[in-house]
């Protein structure tokens, strides 16, 4: 009997050292399988939180502005207070920019109707559209099409928005360039192309010459304390095809010299940019100060 008694102690420390090794083999499995699925989870969460730290791209932007006024290259282009907003989109690299800008105002200005001749007050209007590609840091080239239809139907006119007549006075492009000469100094020249929106002469036989306006200007930032910054700014217009320009009645002049003041506003959790421009009109012996709130 005893032979028989450690034959069968024999095969049941045997199939005990098999079933112990197939549940550890198993367990290890299981534990293997957990690790792999717990370190895929890991690997992937830290891809994806890489992916959001690295990937800030953002492809469209857009903004809005609350003026007193608004002025551009030495015109009062707007009197009175109004809103700017502009939608754009950016390449991924930052080079290219397509957008459109838009200006409405919450003041009105008088128009003479030209089948009445009464004068009827209308809003400043505005839509505009632009493009800018830049080749680097220093140096960019942008065009713009711009269309100011303040009035257009107030004063007895048909509104076609994509019509670019000389004649018509609200639509007309222009190509610019700009070079950064230091980090704080831009030079920028900009020229309407054809003659849009009145930037022609009348000849003596009653033809229109196009004037094709050059717009030169440098500013330059020339203090700077914390968020507080101050820039000068003067340009000038002229024309290589005619003596009147778009932005002048004779010959070439300077038409716009001043100063802008920009800061920082904090309230509460709340930055508030804020630019204070004072302008110089030599030509039209024009000065006005335009305070330029940034609400996003």
């Amino acid at each position: 009997m005893k032979p028989q008694l450690n034959h069968l102690k024999d095969k049941i420390n045997l199939d005990l050292s098999k079933s112990i090794k197939q549940n550890l083999f198993g367990f290890s499995n299981l534990t293997s399988g957990l690790l792999s699925i717990s370190l895929f989870f890991c690997l992937s969460a830290a891809f994806a939180q890489q992916n959001i730290e690295e990937d800030d791209y953002k492809a469209f932007s857009a903004g809005a502005h609350i003026k007193n006024m608004h002025l551009w290259h030495g015109f009062v282009v707007h009197p009175g207070a109004m809103i700017a907003t502009n939608l754009e989109f950016n390449s991924r690299n930052k080079k290219f920019t397509f957008g459109v800008w838009g200006g409405a105002s919450l003041t009105t200005v008088d128009v003479v109707n030209k089948n009445t001749n009464e004068p009827v007050s209308a809003h400043y209007q505005e839509f505009s559209i632009y493009t800018k590609y830049r080749f680097s840091d220093k140096f960019f080239i942008e065009a713009v099409t711009h269309n100011n239809y303040t009035g257009v139907e107030e004063r007895g006119d048909m509104l076609h928005y994509w019509s670019y007549d000389k004649t018509q006075g609200y639509n007309f492009v222009d190509v610019n360039f700009g070079y950064n000469i230091t980090p704080n100094t831009l030079l920028y020249l900009a020229t309407i192309v054809g003659g849009g929106s009145g930037d022609y002469e009348v000849q003596e036989d009653g033809s229109l010459k196009d004037s094709w306006t050059h717009y030169f200007e440098v500013s330059s930032k020339v203090w700077e304390k914390g968020d507080s910054n101050l820039t000068l700014f003067a340009g000038g217009a002229w024309s290589f095809a005619t003596d009147k320009t778009f932005y002048t009645q004779g010959a070439g002049n300077v038409i716009n010299v001043g100063a802008t003041y920009s800061k920082n506003v904090k309230l509460g959790n709340y930055n508030l940019p804020i630019g204070v421009t004072a302008m110089w009109n030599p030509e039209k012996e024009k000065t006005v100060l335009q305070v330029d709130f940034k609400i996003f």
